[in-house]
């Protein structure tokens, strides 16, 4: 279970924080000091972390890269890093602070050679985002629609050597809600690489559902509101 769930570190402002549906104006703040939530979940066992720069998604570059950094001392797995991930350069940086998977969500849309690019001077180590509300991509911090579709998305790019996708369902994110996993199993048949899920998760039995149908899930405020327990797991 625990190679299957990503504990998410969503970061704004220095702080471990979760939104409302993508509202900068819903945040909540959970912890202070990110390092610290990273040493909790390295003292569990997980092995990945997903970490967002909420700043970085609007701002379109890193905005929170010194709380990064400290993630990145306090953790020995997999650090997946999204949120202002536009440039090659932007991945340098990244990759220097021992970051070892970029999530590209919106740079995908907007400029698709930009993103080749990057994928093709990282194998396998870019997670294509797929941030879906009302059927439709949105990009720029989940802040403007596009005209593709999730399955058109990954059709589009499905031949490049990604890691695989990150399917977020904004209308789910941070609510509690409940998995819906529909979406994902459409999603699945347009691609064989690892499909990540992301939104609505509110107990152990949404993790469940996920299982067979994604290679893992993305779980944030399910965690810290302590839906789920994790030294159960």
């Amino acid at each position: 279970m625990k190679d299957f769930i990503i504990p998410a570190i969503d970061l704004k402002e220095g702080k471990v924080v979760r939104l409302y549906k993508g509202d900068f104006e819903k945040s909540k703040v959970y912890s202070e000091k990110p390092e610290d939530m990273a040493r909790f979940f390295e003292e569990l066992g997980f092995r990945r972390l997903h970490v967002v720069d909420l700043e970085g998604s609007v701002e379109g570059k890193p905005v929170n890269l010194e709380s990064i950094r400290k993630i990145r001392r306090s953790f020995t797995g997999t650090i997946q890093v999204g949120g202002g991930v536009r440039s090659l350069e932007v991945c340098r940086t990244l990759e220097y602070e021992g970051v070892d998977l970029f999530v590209v969500g919106t740079l995908a849309v907007k400029d698709s050679k930009a993103f080749e690019r990057i994928v093709e001077t990282y194998p396998k180590r870019v997670i294509l985002a797929v941030d879906a509300k009302g059927g439709k991509v949105a990009v720029g911090g989940w802040k403007e629609d596009s005209s593709f579709s999730p399955e058109e998305l990954a059709k589009l790019y499905e031949s490049l050597p990604l890691w695989g996708y990150l399917y977020t369902l904004i209308d789910k994110d941070g609510t509690l809600e409940g998995v819906d996993i529909r979406p994902y199993e459409e999603f699945k048949k347009h691609t064989s690489k690892p499909l990540l899920a992301s939104g609505g998760v509110s107990s152990l039995d949404d993790v469940k559902k996920l299982m067979g149908v994604v290679e893992g899930v993305v779980v944030g405020r399910a965690i810290y509101e302590g839906r789920i327990n994790l030294k159960e797991l």
